[in-house]
């Protein structure tokens, strides 16, 4: 224990800060750090170098290369940069890298220096150029801060959402000012810049003096300031050697320390973790790096190369050109259980667990020395949570060792904390190893989540890896597996040196059918590459039309597109595809397509009945569709015409094209509703009244209401009405009119073709029980039964039954007697059937 205390250094009475090593850098770095444009990414994230040859006196011959690295010093890309000349460079949230330019321009490239996009700061930066940029993260994204030579600052708070904002002018600024940087504040970010001995402080709208709570007086200049990793704190470095720390707005101070150096430090950073018993700042020299706290001592390390300073979460990575090294304040539980003569009971379960592998006694003792305290659960809990800050694995082992054996003591301890340390820390060393590079601490990774860090992978290329922590974490498949298949797929589509076939195979044997897997996004990802063959080919697999369809428009392969629409079933998915035809195509050609697709044809032609009569005509006329070009004409006569000249016209030719379908029957049904119309404009001149679009009965029946039976008979011998039916026609009209003289007159006209008991069942209708009596007894034999029935005469009834001997209209009858009135009309019925079971 005393040796792992060893690079353990103390920041005043309460805390520890130490330094270790993450990776040993075997990058070919061509020039030193302090002669390139440097950028690294938070949370282990990569690191950028651009060669800053614009800053010379004499430019460079040849043009600088960009260099993205891992942490761990593993190439990523190196790109020759043909821009213009670059005054800073950062990462975004996501790891995009932003470039910004003397001329305002913004360049976005990715993790493998691929071009992604591009934005400018506005015309005034254009104008007046950039004298200094800072990238900075918020919560609403990643914010880029510009300085012009005019000296007035412009920023966006996140450069996803472009909205340029100019701060105020600072009163009489006329040269750059010694430092500055950004703050952010309920949800506003500010510029904090020092010009001599004063702080000035720019929001959105005003610009005001601020002066730091305590500061030591002297001060005629500040030649350095940094704000914490969450904004929360500020560090001044000022020109007598003094380093004034608060909280960012300034009116707190925390402490400050006079580090007896008055030059101007290259970097000063805060490295504290959350809940930190000291906060502490970092500053860099040359040569010397200094950490400062609320102590009369410092901490300080020798420097034997160009270093550059990252701020992290909990701490402070330095990365040099042959080593990269955190530094970060000792956390609680390893402190309590490293410390010289520590007695916590995290110390004692793990100098119990090293004696029980010695097979000693003295495990035997210390575990009971924990238990007499009831300290076991502490100590278990203690080792757990320090071998989470632990970077070394034999440490982490030693340390889950020692909670797993005290664990055994333990009746009822939850295993959940243990058993997600174990995934956590599995997951940490695979990503820390050298190859991969992203040397997270236990705190950033729970800060970071294990979405972002899958995202990250996928990110880096590093599909394997990625399901292997989706699989080990058993993450489920829509936010796991499934989505790293689909990212993977996306890159391969990317690989043009691959054929189409070989592409499109090897993605399907990959992915088959896993869900959450959408072939259409590959597809369009493809599509988006120029690969328009690719994307087919990938669309073949996708079981959803409505997802394939979309893209196959937008490629322009609409007549691919309507097949498989129509293969889908989706009318309304066709009814797109139509849509889009029709604007696509000129008319003769859609027709064509049209005709290829029976469905699709049908289909439109319903819309066209329905939005477009003129193109169901057109249609019907290329088909030679004479049959509904006539049922078509048929219904334009009554929808479009209103005068009768007009409806003739177009039910003659609705007549011709039913001729030419060889349809005689609907012909001559057109020819003879042709013949009613012009007898009913006629009728409507010579009587009056409405006889215009009646239907040939109505017509008839209108006639004999009117009193005109001898043109409605002349009508029905014109129309070849049969005799029945205007017999019935004529019945139903005299009794509407209750002219019960002249329906008699016309029963005994002649011998009734339709039989008398329809006289009394129109009577009885009209309640007219009288009229409907003298037609009872013209009744057939057959009907008579059931005429007496109808106008009440169940007794007679009851005896042309009975003498009828028809069982069926004994029935009859006797449904229709009513016990008290009836009831010996009934019995009448039950002897005769007796009777006529007897014989």
């Amino acid at each position: 224990m005393d040796c792992y205390t060893a690079n353990w250094n103390p920041l005043g009475d309460s805390a520890f800060y130490r330094k270790y090593e993450l990776y040993s850098m075997d990058w070919d770095l061509k020039e030193e750090l302090k002669d390139c444009l440097v950028a690294a990414a938070p949370y282990g994230g990569p690191i950028a170098l651009l060669r800053n040859c614009w800053r010379k006196e004499k430019a460079a011959s040849m043009r600088p290369v960009l260099e993205i690295y891992s942490a761990s010093g593993m190439p990523l890309a190196s790109l020759l940069w043909k821009s213009g000349p670059v005054v800073a460079l950062g990462w975004s949230a996501e790891e995009e890298l932003l470039c910004v330019q003397e001329d305002g321009a913004v360049l976005v490239y990715g993790l493998h220096g691929d071009f992604r996009r591009h934005f400018s700061m506005g015309n005034e930066v254009l104008q007046n150029r950039v004298l200094d940029a800072r990238i900075f993260h918020t919560e609403f994204g990643s914010g880029v801060a510009i300085l012009t030579g005019a000296y007035r600052f412009t920023l966006s708070a996140n450069v996803g959402d472009l909205k340029l904002r100019r701060m105020p002018e600072v009163p009489g600024l006329q040269s750059a000012p010694s430092c500055w940087t950004t703050l952010c504040h309920d949800r506003v970010t500010h510029i904090l810049l020092a010009v001599g001995p004063d702080l000035y402080l720019l929001d959105h709208a005003t610009c005001s003096t601020v002066t730091p709570a305590g500061l030591a007086p002297g001060v005629s200049s500040f030649l350095q300031m940094a704000v914490s990793f969450t904004y929360r704190y500020l560090a001044l470095f000022t020109d007598t050697g003094y380093i004034w720390m608060g909280t960012a707005s300034l009116k707190e101070k925390l402490c400050e320390f006079n580090c007896n150096i008055r030059a101007p430090p290259k970097q000063m950073v805060w490295c504290s973790r959350p809940r930190s018993k000291e906060k502490a700042v970092v500053v860099a020299w040359e040569r010397r790096l200094m950490v400062v706290g609320n102590a009369p001592e410092s901490i300080q390390f020798v420097l034997d190369e160009d270093s550059y300073l990252v701020p992290e979460l909990d701490g402070v990575r330095i990365f040099s050109r042959s080593t990269h090294e955190f530094l970060h304040e000792v956390p609680v539980a390893s402190e309590e259980i490293f410390k010289i003569a520590s007695m916590a009971p995290g110390a004692l379960l793990l100098e119990a667990q090293k004696e029980y592998e010695k097979e000693s006694q003295k495990a035997d003792e210390y575990l009971r020395e924990i238990q007499e305290l009831g300290q076991l659960v502490q100590a278990v809990q203690q080792c757990i949570e320090a071998a989470g800050h632990e970077h070394q694995p034999d440490m982490q082992k030693s340390l889950l060792r020692a909670a797993s054996f005290g664990k055994c003591f333990l009746d009822r301890f939850p295993p959940d904390s243990f058993v997600r340390m174990c995934q956590d820390l599995r997951v940490l060393n695979a990503i820390r190893d050298y190859h991969i590079g992203i040397p997270l601490t236990y705190s950033q990774y729970k800060q970071l989540t294990i979405q972002v860090l899958l995202d990250r992978l996928v990110l880096r290329r590093l599909y394997p890896l990625a399901i292997q922590i989706c699989e080990y974490l058993r993450l489920p498949e829509v936010q796991g597996v499934s989505r790293i298949l689909a990212h993977w797929a996306c890159y391969k589509v990317q690989q043009k040196d691959v054929s189409d076939e070989d592409v499109a195979r090897a993605i399907n044997q990959k992915l088959g059918d896993t869900p959450g897997v959408s072939y259409s996004d590959i597809a369009a990802r493809a599509y988006g590459c120029g690969r328009t063959e690719l994307a087919i080919k990938l669309l073949e697999y996708e079981p959803r039309s409505g997802e394939q369809v979309p893209l196959l428009l937008k490629m322009k392969r609409s007549k691919l597109a309507l097949s498989k629409a129509i293969e889908s079933g989706d009318t309304d998915l066709v009814f797109t595809v139509l849509l889009h035809l029709k604007n696509e195509l000129n008319r003769g050609d859609f027709f064509m397509t049209l005709r290829n697709q029976p469905m699709a044809l049908s289909l439109y032609r319903q819309f066209c009945k329905h939005q477009e009569l003129d193109t169901l005509k057109d249609l019907y006329n290329q088909d030679d569709n004479h049959q509904e070009l006539g049922s078509f004409h048929i219904r334009a006569s009554y929808a479009s015409e209103e005068r009768i000249e007009g409806r003739v016209a177009s039910l003659q030719t609705a007549a011709d094209a039913f001729y030419k379908a060889k349809n005689e029957f609907a012909a001559k049904a057109t020819e003879d509703q042709m013949r009613l119309l012009r007898l009913q404009r006629r009728l409507e001149d010579e009587l009056g009244g409405h006889f215009l679009d009646l239907s040939l009965h109505d017509t008839v029946t209108t006639l004999i209401l009117g009193g005109h039976n001898k043109r409605a008979e002349q009508l029905a011998r014109d129309f070849r009405i049969p005799d029945k039916r205007l017999w019935w026609l004529k019945l139903a009209a005299l009794a509407n009119l209750e002219d019960w003289e002249e329906l008699e007159k016309f029963s005994k006209s002649k011998k009734s073709p339709i039989g008398y008991l329809p006289f009394v069942e129109i009577c009885m209708k009209q309640h007219n029980k009288y009229e409907a009596k003298k037609y009872a007894s013209r009744v057939s034999p057959e009907q008579k039964v059931k005429a007496l029935l109808l106008v009440g005469d169940v007794a007679q009834a009851a005896d042309v039954a009975i003498e009828h001997r028809n069982e069926t209209e004994l029935s009859l009858v006797l449904s229709h007697c009513t016990g008290a009135t009836d009831g010996a009309t009934a019995d009448k019925i039950q002897r005769a059937r007796a009777q006529a079971q007897k014989k």
